[in-house]
């Protein structure tokens, strides 16, 4: 095999993290971490626990310790093979923190002012608007860069992020010489929005107050079923995909991702039926899907040497990707 059939037979990267800031919601499993799992067969996947990135909050170090490793092992958990996918924490692989801060002396202060969540995150908590929060779009370019990514599993409000990081990406290129791949974007055909149970105008959130609007994959059956027969719908009694009807869409878009089946089978499978057997119905195949990610779960968790071994495997593989790269820039930016 020439350089150039081995260069266009391997296998492409997909690359994505997810923040250890509390349990998973139905939300973060369905749009993404199923999906993940999925693509253990056609990609080189490299997942990872984004701990850096959760600093820009403040929680307590302890909580933020157990917080990670209880991310890791729900991704294993989930169906992520580390011995088929690199499943890693990013605190672990110290390259990521030095590539962010190269790639922030290319990053125009004009661009980070305009990132959206950097404005909706200082709305939020305007008494704590810190450097990191302002600056993170530079790790997390290097979070991609490092690992030569392909792809990067993104949603409507992750665009703006994999468009800075590829203009981060050109822009070295151009000053410093062909050193980065340009990531594009990977959008699931299998993926699902999953709004609020209570306002299904909004996403559903780790942080929502409401404790009826979100559904936690580690939580059991009866409080899964609980929480969907409270889930807000409206006055129509009709099982239909429309405008108008945000709360029967959200608990149609869970079934779909849950099930496989389309709308239009699920419209006909409820037909003449109340609103409380179709809640009672959705409620049902969800705690089926999570009751094996609960079960595992608790099995990793209890076996701490086998979690501290996969953990520590998985920053050896990463740092060894990463330094070739991080390598690599430093010598065309002079650093060595």
């Amino acid at each position: 095999m020439n350089e150039k059939d081995a260069v266009t037979s391997r296998r492409k990267i997909i690359l994505s993290g997810i923040q250890p800031t509390g349990t998973f919601t139905l939300g973060n499993y369905l749009g993404a971490v199923k999906n993940w799992r999925h693509l253990q067969e056609e990609y080189d996947c490299y997942y990872f626990v984004a701990d850096l990135h959760a600093l820009t909050v403040y929680h307590d170090p302890a909580a933020r310790r157990k917080a990670s490793r209880a991310a890791f092992a729900l991704l294993l958990a989930c169906g992520l093979d580390p011995e088929q996918s690199l499943v890693f924490i990013q605190s672990h692989v110290p390259a990521h923190a030095q590539m962010g801060w190269m790639l922030s002396c290319l990053s125009p202060f004009g661009d980070l002012s305009r990132m959206t969540q950097f404005k909706d995150k200082s709305a939020k908590h305007p008494e704590d608007i810190n450097a990191g929060l302002f600056t993170y779009p530079a790790l997390m370019a290097g979070d991609i860069l490092l690992y030569q990514a392909d792809y990067v599993p993104v949603g409507a409000d992750q665009t703006q992020h994999l468009e800075f990081t590829r203009n981060v990406a050109a822009r070295f290129n151009h000053v410093y010489g062909e050193t980065f791949r340009l990531p594009e974007g990977y959008f699931p055909k299998a993926g699902a929005r999953v709004m609020s149970l209570q306002e299904p105008t909004a996403k559903m959130s780790k942080s929502d107050e409401n404790a009826k609007a979100t559904i936690y994959i580690l939580d059991d059956e009866k409080t899964i079923l609980k929480k969907f027969k409270s889930a807000v719908t409206d006055s129509e009694a009709e099982i239909a995909f429309r405008e108008g009807k945000d709360g029967i869409n959200n608990l149609m878009t869970i079934y779909s991702a849950v099930t496989g089946k389309s709308l239009d089978e699920i419209t006909a499978e409820f037909a003449g039926k109340g609103y409380g057997d179709f809640k009672t119905a959705v409620g049902t195949v969800v705690a089926d899907e999570l009751r094996p990610i609960r079960e595992n779960y608790a099995r990793l968790m209890e076996d701490k040497s086998y979690l501290d071994a996969e953990i520590a495997k998985g920053a050896e593989r990463a740092a060894h990707i990463a330094e070739r790269t991080l390598k690599k820039t430093m010598r065309k930016m002079g650093l060595c």
